[in-house]
This record gives C-alpha cells, structure tokens and sequence, in this order.
C-alpha cells in the first residue's frame, strides 16, 4: 500500500497571477477551500501519511499549511525561477525512500483517480484521461500495449495520440531511483525539463503503464479560462459525484425521452425545502436560463423563457402566443407535426399543412412554390427538427434559409435535437427554438423552454392573449422583471435541469453526439445483422431514435416483446405510423454503445424465440 505522496508546487503561476494574488496558485480556492486542501485530504483519506511538497513560489504559504497537517514535509527549491518540475522532483531524492503518487499542484480532481492508481495492477502508472479541450494539455501516445511511448504539448511530435495526461503519477521507489540518475546529467544542461520529458525518457527503458480513463472528471487550473472552467462545471460535477450516497437501480430507457439519467440528475432533486420566490431560487432559475440560450445563440441577444410542463407546454405557447391574424405553414412529416397543425385547430389560427411523407426528405421546391403562390403573405413557418416518429433530421438549416429569403418567421420543435445536433439560430435562421429537460439535455421531465431574440419577444405584446398559463410575452416580461416564473415551478427538476446542464456543459454537445452516433451505429448494424429494417435513410437520420419495422412472425406481439426487454432491464418504445406496424429505438440519455450491444444481443434472443416458438422462448 503506498503511503507516500508528492506534489510539484514550485511553479509560479503567473498566466493565473491576477486570480490567485499573493498566493501559489495551487491556494485558488473553492468553496473558500485551496483546491490543494482538497488534494490533501484526498490522499489523507486514500491511506497515504506522508505528503512531501516541493515548494517556491511563495513557499510561506505551504509552511503555513504544514501546521494544520503534520503530515506534511516542504522541500524548498530556491532556483525555482530558472527551474522545470523535474528539477523540483529531483531536489526531493533523498526524501523519498518508497513507492509513490506523484501529483501537481494546479488540479481538481474526482477521488477515483486516486483509487484507480492504488489499486492498479501495473506498477508504475500514468493517468491519462479523453481529451478535455481546455488548451494547454499534455498529449500521450501509447504503444500497443498502452505503454508510454512519448507525451508532450506538440501534437505534431507524436504519431499517434491516445489521450491526455492528467498530472497524476504512481512510480515504484525503483523507477524513482532510475529516473534521478537518468536525470541527473541532463538537468544541468537542461534545467527547465519537466518531469513529463523526464518519465518519457525512463520510458525507454521501462516500461510505464498508461492508465486511459474515460470517465474522469478533472482539470488543471493554469489560467483564468481554466479557473472559469472549473468554477462552472469540474468543482460542481466532482462536487456532485462525491455526494451520492449510493447507487441507484440503473434503467436503460430506449423511449425518445425522459431519457436514463446520471445519478448526481437523480440526488440533484434532494435539496432542501424551498420556497420559488426566494432569491436564491430565482438566481438558479436566471443561471438555467443564460446557460440554456448560450447552447444554440447569444445570451447578448437572446434569451430562454421556462414553463413548468412538457414539450408540447412550450410549442404550444410560442404557436398560440406569436401568431396573430398572419397565415403559418406547418411542415407536418410526423405525428409531432401533426401535433403542432392540431395546436393551430384548437386556437383557430390561419394555416396551411405542408404535408410532406415520413420517410423522405422534406421537398424544399415544392415548399417554395408553396410560399411563393400563396393568396397571403406567409408570416411564419413552424417545423419540428428531428422527427420523433421517425428519427427523420429535417433540413432546417435550408428552410431558415427560405425563410429569411421570404422574410418569414421560422418555429423550430428541437425537441428531440436540442443539446445533442449543434444548432446556431441566427446561421440557420431560427425566430423561436422549443425544447424541454428531459431528452438530450439528460434531465427529469417537467421543464419546457423558449429559446428566442429578446427584442422579437417584446413584439409579442401587441397579440392579444390566448391563453392564461402559455402566454409568452407575459412569462417573459414577469421573469425578465423578478427572476421569477409566474406559475409555481417544479422545484426539484429545477435543480436537477442545472445539474444536468453543467453535464452537458462538462461532455460538451459535439462529444455528445458523437457518443449517441456511436450507440446508433451499434443499434443500425446490430438490427441488420438480425434481418430488420429501419425507415429512414442513413443519409436523413438523427442518429436520435429510429424507427424499425417489426418482425413479420405470427406470434408476435409489441407488448409481449416489450414486457420481455423490461424484465431484463430495458425499455422500448411503440411506433406512430398508422399503415407500417413499427417499434422505436432512442439512444439518447445516459447510455453507450455497450448498452446497445447489450440490447442487440436480447434483442436476438427473443427473435430466436419467435422462430423456436413458445417452448424455445421460455427456455
């Protein structure tokens, strides 16, 4: 078990010297903690007893911390001007008679990955994580066998990179001893080297392990976007995923939404009681609304309007509460289009219903002609993105382009696309943009919301109400009045939407999808293989939900199959298409490619059952 730690604190600081004034940087605080402090008490909780921290810049500050935990030793290293990490580590050779963690100090990180280290098999391990985007990362490349190969911050240097480092090290005493007679020349020649050009260098010689974590949150603090990074989102999800108490039955969910959540979704909603109205609330409620809008467009210019109530809450409030005596068309290729033209009906509005088929690609020609030979000028156009009945991805970045060319308003359902497509609303034309908690965004159901340009909102004013609860001048104007909705909101999926929007902030929208692709493209080779066929082409899919024709054996029956696939764990979804008996796939949520896998295979099994007959199915 190892017992000793150390950290690298000599560094000055100074891309981050604004922040952390007359302190090392690694004393920035969170919650009015050094995120150092909480690096301590990780490894003090992990088993380790004794911590050496080579110092410097500003080393008072740790001889101070020294009194509060004995089990601290400082190391000064008074060139730590003209000096590299490796120099610092060096210094520190005739304190470190054992195995070892070796730790910066500028991190934030989860307790796993200290658990991840001490447990590992290998004995001298690098941590490494995916690729986090921040700027300024160490890259690794790898050997085959995921040893280190080379590690720096030039990409062009390396052949093939595998992930980045973290800055969190587990060396054997051995390797140790290696590294400082490796070193022991070269730092008088080169006494900037970092400990990284320093371990690749040992590398060569033996073998260190490259420990690739996929799910780590964590993050270096070296400059003022950094910290801003990890005041947002590290500090909170770390915070968050050290806080659930247990796990919770996990439920993998194929439906097009809720969708699977992460359990810190879950716990997010055990807060304590609350009133709405006060303050503190009405600041989360603000936060929600700026980080909603800056997914899709300029929180500058635009603006997010919440409603407690479902997706269709907020569709609902933008068609009855925007069109006035214009006429609309409504592009209706599903049943969340037909939905919207029933929307219309019920307030009596003037619209027109583009029906376009299901399955293929909305006919941007004939929709001109339509615009274009109308007996009254168009005024707006509603169309849903990503059709649920389907997992039809309708051109919308084209038709905004009509629109602008005709000078029409575009209405967006982007129900079932919103934090997982990239959308720009002002590139693609977009006036007023419906989504909702509960889909892509990976929270709890119960919260809808309006993503539109503040000064096309307040031209709301003039149209004369249709509705008390869905008016949307009126939420809009009261919110941006008292940071307040109108109506009692859902309290706690409130909270959970916030956490859940600082994880979609952390995996970011393009990883996102990348990561729902992924799962689909294990769901479209995994049916085909079975001998099944989804409707849409490849060419003209969400990679959201697919829609799949179901099996042609007599003794088949959705609901039996359904009941099957929730015994072990799974949810499916019915199809919506009047002539084509279908079932629906989502892969959205909090679920990957394994989970899909997984599905495949049931999925198998129950089609062998159908073929093998009742007596094969129940074996």
């Amino acid at each position: 078990m190892i017992k000793t730690a150390v950290i690298l604190a000599a560094g000055m600081g100074k891309r981050i010297r604004e922040k952390s004034g007359d302190m090392p940087k690694g004393f920035l605080a969170f919650d009015e903690k050094p995120m150092v402090q909480y690096s301590i008490e990780k490894l003090l909780n992990a088993g380790v007893t004794k911590i050496l921290i080579g110092t410097g810049y500003k080393s008072e500050s740790y001889e101070e911390l020294k009194k509060q935990y004995p089990q601290i030793e400082c190391v000064y290293n008074e060139k730590y001007e003209t000096t590299g990490s490796m120099y610092t580590l060096y210094l520190l050779k005739n304190y470190i008679h054992e195995d070892f963690l070796l730790l910066e100090s500028d991190l934030l990180y989860e307790k796993s990955a200290l658990n991840i280290l001490l447990t590992h098999k290998m004995q001298d391990v690098i941590l490494a994580s995916q690729f986090t985007n921040n700027g300024d990362e160490v890259f690794v490349e790898v050997s085959s066998t995921n040893s280190l190969v080379n590690m720096t911050k030039n990409k062009e240097e390396l052949e093939n990179i595998a992930a980045e480092l973290v800055g969190i090290t587990k060396l054997t005493y051995s390797t140790f001893q290696q590294l400082c007679i490796k070193v022991k020349g070269m730092l008088q020649k080169q006494q900037l080297m970092d400990y990284e050009a320093a371990l690749v260098e040992i590398a060569r010689q033996k073998e260190i392990y490259v420990e690739i974590c996929q799910d780590l949150v964590w993050c270096e603090v070296d400059d003022e976007q950094h910290l801003k990074w990890a005041v947002d989102v590290i500090y909170p999800m770390i915070k968050a995923r050290e806080h659930v108490p247990r796990m919770i039955e996990r439920t993998i969910l194929l439906n097009p939404g809720p969708a699977t959540t992460t359990d810190t979704v879950k716990y997010a909603q055990v807060v304590s009681d609350i009133c709405p109205r006060e303050e503190e609330f009405g600041q989360i409620l603000d936060w929600i609304s700026n980080e909603l809008t800056k997914l899709v467009a300029d929180p500058n210019y635009y603006t997010s309007v919440l409603f407690g109530g479902s997706g269709t809450a907020a569709v609902e409030a933008i068609i009855s509460s925007i069109v006035g005596n214009e006429k609309i068309i409504i592009i209706n290729n599903g049943a969340y289009g037909e939905r919207m033209c029933k929307i219309a009906n019920v307030y009596e509005l003037d619209y027109i219903e583009y029906k376009s088929p299901a399955i293929d690609r909305i006919n941007l020609i004939n929709l001109e002609q339509l615009i274009r030979h109308s007996d009254q000028k168009i005024a707006h156009l509603a169309v849903v993105h990503c059709e649920t009945t389907t997992g039809m991805l309708n051109p919308i970045k084209e038709i905004g382009g009509l629109c602008k060319k005709y000078e029409i308003n575009m209405i967006v359902d982007a129900m079932s696309s919103f934090a997982a497509i990239p959308i720009d609303m002002k590139e693609m034309n977009i006036g007023y943009l419906a989504a909702s908690s509960n889909k892509n965004l990976q929270g709890m159901a119960g919260v809808s919301f309006i993503i539109a340009e503040s000064q096309r909102l307040h031209k709301c004013k003039k149209i004369k109400p249709r509705s008390l609860y869905l008016h949307l001048y009126d939420q809009f104007e009261y919110f941006q009045r008292t940071q307040q909705m109108r109506f009692t909101p859902p309290v706690q999926t409130i909270y959970a939407l916030k956490q859940a929007i600082i994880e979609t902030k952390y995996e970011g929208i393009s990883r996102r999808y990348d990561r729902y692709s992924k799962s689909w493209e294990t769901l479209i080779n995994g049916i085909e293989k079975l001998g099944l066929t989804h409707l849409v082409h490849k060419d003209h899919h969400s990679k959201i939900i697919t829609s799949i024709i179901e099996p042609n054996y007599p003794n088949y029956d959705f609901y039996q199959m359904h009941d099957y696939f929730a015994s072990k764990g799974f949810t499916i979804y019915p199809g919506k298409l009047d002539k084509l008996g279908t079932f629906r796939i989502a892969n959205i949520g909090n679920i990957t490619y394994k989970d899909m896998e997984q599905f495949i295979d049931l999925l198998d099994l129950y089609i062998k059952g159908l073929q093998g007959g009742e007596e094969y199915f129940k074996s």
